[in-house]
């Protein structure tokens, strides 16, 4: 962690965060030495910048690092971009000249980071208060002191299992106040590499949201660090930690980074915190009020909206009944959806839901804050650990995952079909055409026929030679997603369904 200021370079370091803040970092203009802004600074606010951006680019390249694929051997490479680097020169490289606007957007947080801890520093000097773990904290510690000891652990008993259902995949997340992201950042990235791990892991200065893979071991020591933690060890406990069948394999490589949100939602968390959300409902307290919600004779009528907060293609292969699952394509489109969709629910007892837990956190706050819901409610540890002590209760279908499993089964319930044909399908693959992102419902016997893809639009681009290497991949938004509404109206589709009921669409028409 990076070393704390003296009392006497307090003024010049905040002068200098504070005229970096008004600074656009993404102009090339500043990171060229030539350039006339450059050579007006003074020489204490370049060395400041200098230094956020050697910090911003080397702790991106430490979260690219992975083991070399002998382990006999003891040096380290780097993977990013689904490329694989065997020397520092050629990852400088890659990431200078790819990942430019990335490294910008760092250099600014670190920046902004200087300022708050500045300012906290001083806050806390003036009232004169000692804090024993803030002292530990914000000292000169290396990540090592937080990495379990694995010397009585051979290399294989760590990695065995992960290609294969002997391995976990651990989802958890932790709101609380982080002071300096960016080191735990690093300790993140050191921890995962230190126990062989893959994943996705999002560090905020609200707290942290990981989905991590790896062998039974691994995952039970990187629990074990996180409990004891001091940062975490008041806040999490281990059944904030989902379980599931998996390992190493389900992650194309481990991606560690700093964040303004844990889960993107599109609004600052000084805007709506983590701290104002919903009432939290158990997995039992939730079955019960399901249950007495499907017992009314008319639920359109009734009290209480059971909300879905997930995207739509989680809750079309899985969702519990009687559900309102709206149409979005991400989180960051639900508090517009909530704007749009007011009237709904004005006066009503809503319980939402979503994979584990962390979308409805700052989605129920959201509700709340708009001050029209009689109750709002979410349910604690979402529909993993629901599913978890109710596996043939009121979900039905699969729950999606954002991993290369795509969904876990829980249930023998299919709830979707085919995109082409009707018949029940929930596994989803990517959609055959390389430029596609979306994700495609196609049965055997229509994949059988080359129905590959997402829409008829997509099939004919895929069926069409790359003009050039690069094509292949460049990605795009496809034409069947561009055409979907961005943000519904619950209410004006109910009316135009009792005016004039439509039949199912067909091929092309709508994506899955």
């Amino acid at each position: 962690m990076p070393s704390s200021t003296s009392p006497d370079q307090g003024d010049d370091l905040e002068a200098c965060v504070l005229r970096f803040l008004d600074l656009d970092l993404k102009d090339t203009s500043l990171i060229n030495p030539n350039s006339s802004l450059k050579v007006e600074l003074d020489v204490n606010t370049k060395k400041k910048y200098s230094s956020a951006k050697k910090k911003a680019f080397a702790l991106f390249v430490k979260t690219k690092e992975v083991p070399a694929l002998s382990y006999k051997c003891k040096e380290i490479w780097w993977k990013c971009c689904q490329q694989l680097f065997t020397d520092q020169t050629s990852i400088h490289r890659h990431v200078a000249t790819q990942h430019a606007d990335e490294i910008c957007h760092q250099t600014a947080s670190i920046l902004k980071q200087l300022a708050v801890t500045l300012s906290t520093s001083k806050s806390l000097n003036s009232a004169d208060k000692r804090d024993p773990l803030k002292e530990y904290l914000t000292g000169n510690h290396e990540v090592s002191t937080l990495l379990p000891d694995i010397s009585c652990f051979s290399p294989d008993e760590l990695i065995s299992g992960q290609g294969s259902d002997e391995g976990d995949v651990l989802l958890y997340y932790c709101y609380c106040d982080l002071e300096d992201p960016h080191w735990i950042c690093a300790w993140q990235s050191a921890l995962c590499q230190h126990l062989h791990l893959t994943g996705k892991v999002r560090i905020a200065t609200e707290g942290i949201n990981g989905t991590v893979g790896g062998s039974k071991l691994a995952t039970r020591l990187y629990v074990e660090v996180m409990l004891s933690c001091p940062l975490f060890k008041d806040y999490l406990c281990k059944d904030d930690f989902k379980t599931s069948k998996g390992g190493a394999c389900c992650f194309p490589e481990l991606r560690v980074g700093v964040f303004e949100e844990i889960v993107p939602m599109g609004i600052s968390p000084s805007k709506i915190s983590y701290k104002k959300p919903g009432i939290h409902l158990s997995p039992g307290e939730f079955h019960k009020e399901v249950e007495k919600f499907l017992s009314q004779a008319n639920q359109e009528q009734s009290d209480t909206i059971l909300l879905d907060c997930r995207n739509f293609y989680e809750s079309k292969i899985g969702h519990f009944q009687g559900c309102l699952a709206p149409d979005i394509r991400k989180f960051s489109y639900f508090p517009s959806y909530v704007d749009k969709n007011l009237e709904l629910f004005k006066e009503k007892r809503v319980l939402m839901y979503c994979t584990g837990g962390i979308r409805c956190e700052r989605g129920s706050a959201y509700l709340k804050a708009k001050g029209v819901c009689k109750e709002v409610f979410q349910l604690k540890g979402g529909i993993h650990k629901y599913l978890e002590e109710f596996p043939d209760g009121f979900y039905k279908g699969k729950l999606f995952v954002f991993d290369e499993r795509y969904a876990l089964s829980y249930n023998s319930d299919i709830v979707s079909e085919c995109s082409y044909c009707g018949a029940p399908w929930d596994q989803y693959k990517l959609c055959s055409t390389p430029q596609c992102r979306q994700l495609v419902l196609t049965c055997p016997a229509c994949q059988g026929q080359g129905f590959t893809a997402c829409c008829v639009t997509c099939q004919d681009k895929g069926s069409k030679p790359a003009s050039s290497p690069t094509q292949n991949s460049f990605k795009e938004e496809c034409e069947c997603t561009a055409r979907r509404p961005r943000i519904p109206n619950e209410l004006a589709q109910q009316a135009q369904l009792c005016r004039s009921p439509e039949p199912r669409p067909g091929v092309g028409e709508d994506g899955p």
